[in-house]
């Protein structure tokens, strides 16, 4: 009898549940794998060697294809892997053959605020523990081979500085001309690290490194990350990781790690992590774990090996992208579709009426501390003006083409009037809307919504791109900003604007997509604008370039890559029981 979510933590929920996981070994013969093709790491989690299975299921027809994005959230999330978990087990009671494929956690929001992203109540991923705490060590292998393109950079423009052109030709090496005041990359690491963003390296004599201005980002925002997430191969991977562009030289030409002789190595630390990991759901039902969080700073998607594999091996695979429609959808339409060729069916849009309240005029959230008392009484007025946000993002998947369906993420506290008014206006934008209380019954709470995404999924759609590679660069930023943000316009910084004229004189870099990097707390740049904000331009501040991954990364606002670690972390209550070795306090 799993026990109750009301009355229990998310970590004692998924630990009792683990009393009943299947094995890989179960998980693999009812998915249909062959012995080879699965790769165990202990009894309950395993990679899969995707290239045997997709060269054995080539002919075979992928199933349907959904997405699950949602509204503008708080800064305590909207539930999406909670509502990707719940509809797998959803449809997994409707009997169809389901897969799911969520992205793996960073450490940095874990021993944070937001937690391990497995999901919560009856609609999690499991085992918790590893999940939660570098699973198969896929972003300990990004970490190691982004910052090996660190170390041959630094190293690089030491032995320049110190030797003339015989001595470096001695070492066999070519002056590169490396300009170190103009480095595109930073150190990564997987923590929330505020305190490293700026700093100086090389502080000593001439043995000890060129001292420069360097920093860190969080691993996931790494190009690296992004490549995983994007890669149809090894070969891809490959040729990708070489067009990773590290630095300029001071005639302003791009350094790539193919020019510093270092993408080979950074390769081989990804290849393992190149086959993605498989778990389950609580009810038992296959989840691909695959590259990496945050829409908001990095493209945010489970990886398109993941969703191919699932295609084959399931008649339904669910995927997930980032924070709301507004940048993980957007990223999982214009870029992830686009790279993969892939037509999704349908998408979920994942609603909670606290969101709603919050975007209708209610106070703001504050993680690390206490709901507001006005989330836990009825006020219909501010759930219909916080449906303006909902129905912007439903009007967003309804430009690509597809077939909405809101899911209302239910909990005990919300009343009936306040969900009968979502139904009411979200029907009204053109939308499917399904209440869900997956969190509280797990499956059997979710089956409304599986109804409602079978029936989406049943229904042509006329999906297509928000813009075509061939508009200017500049122009897709603006259509972008205008057309799925709801700006009336673009400003660019001068640092903003040289760069963007620059890369559109580059005709490969001024065809690459475009990942936008702007936070994720409002349709804005400015995260303390709920609702629908108007009579605002976006503001472009800086543009970075990652022509590995295949996209030009616009920065909008303040927002930063290395987010910063909150008064109130969540590791203050993470320990290990010293008796059985389990980990408690993961949420």
């Amino acid at each position: 009898m799993a026990l109750d979510p009301i009355k229990h933590a998310d970590w004692e929920v998924a630990e009792e549940a683990e009393t009943r996981m299947k094995t890989v070994y179960q998980l693999g013969e009812e998915l249909g794998l062959e012995k080879e093709e699965l790769l165990p790491h202990g009894h309950y989690v395993a990679k899969v060697d995707f290239a045997k299975i997709l060269d054995r299921l080539r002919d075979k027809p992928n199933g349907k294809y959904v997405d699950v994005t949602a509204i503008t959230p708080t800064p305590l999330g909207e539930g999406k892997s909670t509502t990707t978990m719940g509809l797998t087990q959803g449809l997994g009671k409707r009997g169809k053959n389901v897969v799911a494929a969520i992205r793996q956690p960073s450490g940095g929001p874990t021993m944070n605020i937001k937690g391990s992203a497995a999901g919560g109540g009856l609609s999690q991923c499991i085992p918790l523990t590893p999940f939660s705490l570098g699973l198969t060590g896929d972003i300990n292998a990004i970490m190691n081979a982004h910052n090996l393109a660190m170390v041959a950079l630094t190293a690089r423009i030491q032995h320049e500085f110190n030797y003339n052109d015989e001595q470096l030709a001695k070492r066999g090496l070519k002056r590169l001309n490396i300009n170190p005041r103009n480095v595109e990359m930073k150190w990564i690491m997987d923590f929330c690290a505020q305190s490293l963003r700026n700093m100086i390296i090389g502080i000593g004599d001439k043995m000890d490194g060129f001292m420069m201005n360097s920093g860190f980002a969080i691993a996931v925002s790494s190009e690296v990350m992004a490549i995983l997430a994007v890669a149809t191969d090894l070969k891809d991977m490959r040729e990708r990781m070489g067009k990773i562009v590290v630095a300029y030289n001071k005639n302003g030409d791009p350094v790539t790690t193919e020019d510093l002789e270092v993408a080979g190595a950074m390769t081989a630390w990804m290849v393992e992590a190149l086959n993605p990991n498989l778990m389950q759901t609580i009810e038992g039902q296959p989840v691909f774990v695959h590259a990496g969080p945050f829409a908001n700073i990095a493209i945010g998607q489970s990886s398109i090996i993941a969703d191919r594999i699932g295609l084959k091996l399931g008649d339904y695979h669910l995927t997930e992208s980032g924070f709301g429609a507004d940048i993980g959808f957007e990223k999982f339409w214009n870029l992830k579709c686009r790279f993969s060729g892939l037509k999704p069916n349908a998408a979920v849009i994942v609603a909670t009426i606290r969101a709603l309240k919050c975007h209708g005029g209610a106070p703001i959230p504050v993680p690390g501390k206490p709901m507001p008392e006005e989330y836990l009484k009825e006020n219909v007025g501010w759930v219909e003006k916080g449906c303006g946000n909902l129905i912007h993002h439903i009007n967003t998947a309804k430009k690509a083409g597809i077939n909405p369906v809101v899911c209302v993420n239910a909990f005990y506290t919300d009343s009936e009037n306040e969900i009968k008014a979502v139904r009411r206006l979200a029907e009204q934008a053109g939308a499917r809307v399904a209440v869900s209380k997956h969190w509280q019954y797990g499956g059997d709470g979710a089956l409304e919504l599986a109804d409602a995404v079978v029936d989406a999924c049943n229904e042509p759609n006329d999906f297509k791109f928000l813009y075509d590679l061939d508009v200017p660069l500049r122009h897709r930023i603006e259509m972008i900003a205008e057309d799925v943000y709801g700006a009336d316009g673009v400003e660019f910084s001068p640092e903003a604007l040289t760069k963007a004229k620059r890369l559109e004189e580059d005709p490969e870099i001024a065809k690459l997509g475009i990942c936008m990097v702007k936070t994720h707390l409002s349709l804005s740049d400015n995260p303390n604008l709920k609702g629908v904000p108007t009579g605002w331009k976006l503001s472009i501040r800086d543009i970075l370039t990652y022509k590995g991954a295949g996209f030009v990364v616009p920065v909008a606002g303040a927002i930063k890559l290395m987010p910063g670690t909150a008064s109130d972390p969540a590791y203050r209550r993470i320990d290990v029981d010293t008796t059985s070795g389990k980990v408690k306090g993961l949420f």
